[in-house]
Parts: C-alpha cells; structure tokens; sequence
C-alpha cells in the first residue's frame, strides 16, 4: 500500500509538520464484518464524541478515519493524518487569531498513539475537549480520531500509556477486521488497487487468473490492506501475471507464513517477482538464440561468466551451447 513520507517540521510549529498527505480511499465491503463496521462510521459521523480505531497494522484505520470525517458536517474542513511516533508536543498548540494549529477545525487522524512520547500524551492530554466539551466545541475544534494497532489498556497497564488519556480519547472503540476475517472482500479490494494503479501508471487494468483470485482469497494476509495493494502493484507494474506470481505464489504458500498470522516480508516478495522475472527472460533470450550462451549473454548485456552463474541458480548450466 509506496508510502507518503510526512512533511518537515518548521520552526514555527506550523499544523502541517508531521502531517500525512491523505491517500487512502475507503472501499465500501460485502462481508458481515464490514458491514457491521459501516453502520457504526455512519452513527459516528453524526456525532462528535472522540473516536478509537483499534486494528493490525494494514487494517485500514486512517481510511476508515478519513471515512468518518467525509460523512460528517465537517466534510468541507481539513481532515488531517498525523504520525504519532513523529509528533511534537509544540505542535498541540492552541488556535491563535489567524493561525493554525492541529487543534483548528476539520478531524485529525492520530495514527498509532501508543507511539506518542510522554511529553506529547501529557500536552494532548491539556489540549483535548471532555466529551461534554465536544458538541460545543464542533465549529472551532478539531474532533480527534485515533488509531493504535496495539492494546492500548496494556499498553496503560504497562505504565507507557496515560490512562487519563486513553479515557479522554476512547469515547467509542471501534475494533477493525482483519483481511483474513472478511475474505468476501478481497476480490473487490483486488479490482479497486489494480484500476488505481493502472490509472497511475497508465497501463490496462490486469484481468487476474481463477486461480491467482483463489491464491488471494486463500492467503492470510498478515500484512492487511497495505500487503493486499502491494501485491497489486507488483502485477500491474510488472505488466505479466506469470511472472509477477511467479515470485509472490511461492511466499503466499509456504507454510510458515500462510493462515497462521506470521508476516510476509515485501522486500522477500519484491525480489521473489523479481528472480522470476529474471529468470523468463533469460530463458526467452535463450530459446530465441537456440541456446547459444554466447550470443545471449551479449544480448542480454552481462558477461559470459555472469550469464553460466545464472544458469546455475536456475538449474540450467548444463543446456546450450558455448
């Protein structure tokens, strides 16, 4: 899910340090879990009682954040996603004539407070409306919304998490599905990153295998959303559904890593598609110079001792002609 680095602190403190451009899109779901969870963004939308998103990491938090601000009658102010580990407490300033602080109008998304440092919890803490202030509060305030994909009452009984605060900033909790617990939702999620990133880099949208869409629906997806769109990105950047499978089926069905919760590392998968790719090349050449090693290994533009390692990691030193 290529990520958007937050912005530089200035000196003065400005709303924008630390700030995420927004990216995310909410996509509207068919499992029962996720309808669940839209009946409640809709009730939330039209209150202002601060609200808690409790999910793994990936789960989509900040898109269901920034679903909550687009229903509510905020919807024409700012929603801004701030990151907690980056967060300084100068920045929890109080509105002034004329400026803007994180704490002006529209909805900020404090994404992961369990990051927050100590100096930051005590001044949010100074700083956040009661819930009773809320409704009074609702044309000058920024509503917060927060997002932690740790407990966070464990992370309070452990003593590195205010409990005033965590009180103060979980009026509603609302606990988010995992990919794995809404699987009717893969294939839609699936169509929604391809078209997005075929609109990015102006390919055609991929049209996916029964199986490569079975794959999916089968996968545990430890890594959420942000797993699910990367995947995507991979076919479409890659442009060829056999080799961008080719380096991820293997990791999506090892058993280590499939339906037991354990995580898939990107940069595992990202050279995975990448060795496959390579790999049907070097065979595309070869069969196209009748195995001449030679003449493809000038074609392909590596040395001729590079191109017999290669052969070698592939199982293929012992074909062709010199």
């Amino acid at each position: 899910m290529g990520k958007d680095l937050p912005e530089s602190i200035n000196n003065s403190g400005d709303a924008t340090a630390s700030i995420e451009p927004s990216r995310f899109v909410f996509v509207e779901g068919i499992s029962p879990s996720m309808r669940a969870v839209e009946a409640v963004i809709r009730e939330l939308a039209l209150s202002e009682v601060p609200v808690l998103l409790l999910g793994e990491l990936g789960a989509g938090k900040h898109a269901i954040a920034q679903r909550i601000h687009e229903m509510s009658r905020r919807s024409t102010q700012p929603f801004r996603a701030v990151s907690c580990a980056t967060l300084q407490p100068e920045q929890l300033a109080t509105p002034s004539a004329g400026g803007e602080t994180l704490l002006s109008q529209g909805s900020v998304f404090l994404d992961e407070l369990a990051d927050l440092s100590t100096n930051c919890q005590a001044r949010l803490l100074d700083v956040s409306p009661t819930v009773e202030d809320h409704e009074g509060l609702a044309g000058s305030r920024a509503r917060w919304i927060g997002g932690s994909a740790r407990d966070l009452e464990l992370e309070v009984k452990g003593g590195r998490f205010r409990e005033d605060l965590y009180y103060r900033i979980s009026g509603v909790c609302l606990r988010l599905p995992p990919l794995r617990q809404r699987r009717e939702d893969i294939s839609l999620l699936v169509g929604h990153f391809l078209r997005k990133y075929a609109r990015d880099f102006r390919r055609p949208v991929p049209l996916l295998s029964a199986e490569t869409l079975q794959l999916f629906r089968d996968y545990s997806w430890p890594g959420n959303l942000h797993e699910l769109e990367d995947a995507a990105k991979a076919l479409v950047a890659l442009g060829n559904e056999s080799v961008a499978m080719g380096g991820l089926r293997a990791l999506l069905r090892r058993p280590d890593v499939a339906g037991n919760g354990g995580r898939v590392s990107l940069r595992q998968a990202a050279r995975a598609a990448s060795r496959e790719a390579e790999k049907e090349l070097i065979l595309q050449v070869l069969t196209r110079t009748r195995w001449n090693r030679r003449r493809a290994a000038q074609e392909l533009q590596i040395s001729y001792k590079a191109l017999l390692y290669k052969l070698k990691q592939i199982g293929c030193e012992e074909y062709g002609a010199s």
